[in-house]
């Protein structure tokens, strides 16, 4: 970036705030709750009680504002996701990745939801989380598992995380900022 677009993008920063509103949902103990808190504090706790219809939480990265939707994943609140979905800046949708027997269901409730007309285009971020334990996928496999390369008409991207140990959370936080969107 040349001198004048960091000046440009200096300026635009004093005037201009980004805001965005994602919705974070995936199936029960995927790590849905870890991640906001860890985008937001940095910290992680093992004890973690569900989520029983959603939460919200703002949370401030630079002169971006992230409201996040931590959405229950038990089977009786998935029918809310895509009312909490509707609109946002992008959905995040986290996997178990080292829960072999749930990735099923993790894969048809993603389908399911993006196949609602309300949502197209909004983009997708998928998380593969809980590479810290020796059972998870390999992000091939999560990919392959997860069926991705099926989803079109909107952006997909997905990254291998682990909120207990921090990985590739800066790379999630980067891909938001990216998607936020300009407001006066």
């Amino acid at each position: 970036m040349g001198i004048w677009e960091a000046f440009l993008s200096w300026l635009r920063s004093l005037f201009f705030k980004q805001e965005m509103e994602l919705s974070v949902i995936g199936l029960q103990k995927a790590g849905k709750t870890s991640l906001v808190n860890s985008i937001a504090t940095g910290s992680f706790s093992e004890d973690m009680i569900p989520t029983v219809g959603f939460n919200m939480r703002k949370v401030s990265k630079g002169n971006v504002t992230i409201k996040l939707w931590d959405l229950g994943g038990q089977a009786r609140f998935r029918s809310m996701w895509e009312r909490y979905c509707r609109g946002v800046s992008a959905i995040v949708y986290v996997v178990d990745a080292a829960d072999p027997e749930n990735i099923p269901i993790a894969k048809s409730e993603l389908h399911d939801i993006l196949s609602k007309p309300s949502l197209n285009g909004i983009p997708l971020l998928v998380l593969g989380n809980k590479v810290d334990k020796p059972e998870c996928l390999s992000k091939q496999a999560f990919a392959e598992e997860m069926d991705l390369h099926r989803i079109q008409h909107r952006e997909v991207a997905y990254y291998m995380t682990s909120c207990k140990n921090t990985t590739n959370i800066d790379a999630v936080i980067d891909w938001l900022i990216k998607h936020s969107k300009k407001k006066h």
